[in-house]
């Protein structure tokens, strides 16, 4: 008979508490459910062999026996122990178990029951895995859905509307979201057999926008100054998410230079009343025809260089 590592099945080390064991069972028992993996005879093994090590060590007493074994075990292959040599029934008759059998309930009904391993280990100990098993069954798996909106919905905040088995489900989308931000509508989904619904995720993409580019919670935008401007100042209009804003120009302004509106970026998604900021390159654009006048301007204006 073969010893089975259970630690090694939950991925967890032996010194794992009962949270870490059950943490590590239910993100492995989502991901090999037979319900997310019709006809896988591979991941219906695999979901077995979870399960049993989850009966095993998330109960005190049977993993404290199979911790006494794991010990015996050990110190027999560091005396140099041959495989398959390990004496099982010296063991067990040390622990005064013989023979018993393993009630496994409708668990071993489902599954077609334990290993021997665990049978002969643990045979006569009550079996707890057919709530483990029911827990994980009515757990159904997640929906998502992809969700586009624009940049002016991510920064107000919006909402969409789903049909789902007759449900008319209205989905709130925060302000401050972001692509990749993802919006858990509890129970949104289809029922299983075991009444419970999945829950519905959508996840969301926030589209380009043709003036602004994001950079986290802040954005950057162009605005267009004339020459004169550039070299004498003024002012000029700037668009926001929040409305327009006339934005100061210095004299002497140089082109590709940035200035910062504070405030006027994205809300920030945990904390929406505070905002990033908006930075604005400035682009000077050159005449490319000059009248008579204005060449003669220029020719003058040459001669103070």
């Amino acid at each position: 008979m073969e010893y089975k590592d259970y630690y090694k099945v939950l991925g967890v080390e032996r010194s794992a508490t009962s949270d870490e064991i059950k943490k590590a069972f239910r993100k492995l028992a989502m991901k090999y459910h037979p319900d997310k993996n019709k006809d896988n005879k591979q991941a219906e093994e695999k979901f077995k062999e979870i399960n049993e090590a989850y009966e095993v060590l998330s109960d005190p007493q049977k993993r404290e026996r199979y911790d006494q074994l794991g010990a015996s075990y050990s110190q027999w292959q560091a005396r140099g122990g041959a495989p398959g040599g390990f004496n099982w029934s010296e063991w067990m008759s040390g622990q005064g178990v013989r023979g018993q059998q393993v009630n496994t309930g409708d668990f071993g009904d489902i599954f077609g029951g334990f290993s021997d391993f665990f049978s002969a280990i643990f045979g006569g100990m009550p079996v707890n895995s057919r709530q483990a098993y029911r827990q994980t069954a009515a757990r159904p798996a997640n929906i998502e859905q992809k969700v586009q909106i624009t940049l002016e919905e991510a920064y107000h905040g919006t909402q969409r509307i789903f049909q789902i088995d007759n449900r008319r489900i209205e989905v709130k989308i925060p302000a401050g979201a972001k692509t990749g931000t993802k919006v858990r509508v509890a129970g949104a989904g289809p029922s299983t057999g075991y009444g419970q619904k999945a829950d519905l995720y959508l996840i969301l993409e926030v589209l380009p926008h043709p003036k602004f580019t994001v950079n986290g919670s802040d954005l950057t935008s162009e605005v267009k100054i004339d020459l004169l401007t550039a070299v004498l100042g003024g002012s000029v209009t700037v668009n926001t998410l929040s409305g327009d804003v006339s934005l100061t120009i210095p004299a002497g302004t140089q082109p590709g230079q940035k200035f910062r509106l504070s405030g006027k970026g994205m809300p920030n998604l945990k904390n929406p009343q505070t905002y990033g900021d908006l930075y604005v390159q400035v682009k000077v654009e050159l005449p490319r025809k000059l009248s008579e006048k204005q060449r003669q301007l220029f020719e003058e204006l040459r001669k103070y260089r």
